[in-house]
C-alpha cells in the first residue's frame, strides 16, 4: 500500500473534526480501501450503510414502542428524519401530537 505523498513529512496529518477520534494510520488505510473501489462499489457501500442506519432506527423505535403498528413504527422512524413541518405535509402525521410516547 502506498501513503498519499501529500500526506508525508515530519507533520502528522490533519483530519477532519469527525475523524479525531481514529488512529491516524487506522484511518488512512481506510480512506486507501475507500480510494480503490469503483464508484458503483462506493454508492453501493453508501447505500448498505444507509440501510443499516435506518434498521437500527426502526430497531429503536419498536423497542420503545412495542405496541406500535407497522405504520406507526414508519411514522416514528421518518420523523427521526425529517422536518416536523414536512411530515405534517408528507404523510398527516405531527410528531410533537401523534408522537407522544405512550
Amino acid at each position: 500500500m502506498e501513503i498519499d505523498p501529500t500526506l508525508a513529512g515530519s507533520e502528522p496529518a490533519r483530519h477532519p473534526e469527525e475523524f479525531q477520534d481514529t488512529e491516524p494510520h487506522a484511518l488512512e488505510v481506510w480512506l486507501e480501501l475507500l480510494r480503490s473501489k469503483t464508484p458503483g462499489e462506493r454508492i453501493a457501500a453508501t447505500l448498505g450503510l444507509t440501510s443499516f442506519a435506518l434498521q437500527m432506527s426502526e430497531m429503536g423505535v419498536r423497542r420503545m414502542h412495542p405496541e406500535a403498528s407497522d405504520r406507526e413504527v414508519f411514522l416514528r422512524v421518518a420523523a427521526r428524519h425529517l422536518p416536523r413541518d414536512l411530515m405534517i405535509r408528507a404523510y398527516k402525521w405531527d410528531p410533537e401530537v401523534d408522537g407522544v410516547p405512550r
